[in-house]
């Protein structure tokens, strides 16, 4: 049995090595003049080379968006002068590591990312066995606020499981009076959002949604849909995005697939519902007995 949670282990870590990878050499191409759209394809392709596969569509999310912002297959966007998320998931068989940094383009947002760093830093510190997430959204609370900054109390951290990208526990950026006692070899990705005194500490679902998933594959007449779905199926519920399909008729074939319930999930952007700016950071993290293992850490931390 030990030895099988260590194979299953050495998965999470070599998915969390190539994350760490692919994300510092990504922050040097985010550029003012450089499209949305390089950036992204280059990381989920970079992904594919060192030998996993993107766990979810690159995740680029400026200024007010927390998450949930990929470019579509037309998009021309350039970065201008923005504070920008770049969140990143790779998986070998299913096994995740996720990992996001905030790039200050705005010369303007230097405290903003430091909080949601220090936040981050701060909760590794404390992770390990028997420990509860209450006292974990805390920490990050606590941090963010001594930093200036407000927590978003509706986005958090989460478990990572076998092709499932948002698993159980729910790691909260906040303090809650319910939460989970965390146990050794339990794979989580910690991930604090920071926002500044114009927002709201709230965010909401805004635009039209680049990313799917597929709930329950269930059946259609249309022959596209029925493609696209066999299509979708080899992403096995993890998140897709819109510009990974085939181009053939696809609005109509996706459009049926939305209108059969049960069928697809969407992830329409999230913005602050103040339109304040955010930062967001993150790592995956392996509990251990007396600490944790960070598996998507570079050379250092932040």
């Amino acid at each position: 049995m030990g030895e099988e949670i260590e194979l299953v282990l050495d998965k999470y870590r070599a998915a969390g090595r190539i994350v760490a990878e692919v994300r510092e050499e990504a922050v040097g191409r985010i550029r003012e003049g450089v499209a949305l759209l390089e950036v992204a394809e280059f990381v989920e392709n970079s992904i594919r080379e060192k030998g996993a596969e993107p766990a979810f569509p690159c995740n680029i999310s400026r200024n007010e968006e927390a998450a949930h912002a990929t470019p579509s297959i037309d998009d021309r966007t350039a970065f201008g002068k923005d504070i920008v998320k770049l969140d990143i998931g790779a998986h070998i068989d299913g096994y995740i590591g996720d990992s996001a940094v905030t790039v200050d383009l705005s010369g303007n947002g230097e405290g903003l990312v430091k909080a949601s760093e220090a936040a981050l830093n701060e909760a590794i510190k404390i992770i390990r066995d028997g420990i509860s997430t209450i006292e974990i959204g805390e920490v990050i609370e606590n941090t963010i606020r001594e930093q200036g900054y407000k927590p978003i109390v509706n986005l958090s951290g989460h478990g990572l499981m076998r092709y499932n990208s948002h698993a159980q526990p729910t790691i909260p950026n906040v303090k809650y009076e319910h939460g989970v006692i965390l146990r050794e070899n339990d794979v989580i990705a910690i991930e604090p959002f920071a926002t500044d005194a114009q927002g709201a500490g709230k965010v909401v679902e805004s635009g039209n949604a680049e990313i799917y998933s597929l709930i329950k594959a269930k059946p259609v007449r249309l022959k596209e849909a029925k493609r696209l779905l066999e299509e979708i199926k080899k992403y096995q519920g993890l998140p897709f995005a819109k510009r990974w399909l085939p181009r053939e008729r696809l609005d109509l074939a996706l459009r049926t697939l939305e209108n059969t319930k049960g069928v697809l999930r969407d992830y329409p952007v999230l913005k602050e519902e103040g339109n304040g700016l955010i930062s967001q950071a993150e790592h995956t993290v392996i509990v251990k007995e007396d600490g944790c293992e960070v598996t998507t850490a570079s050379f250092k931390l932040f």
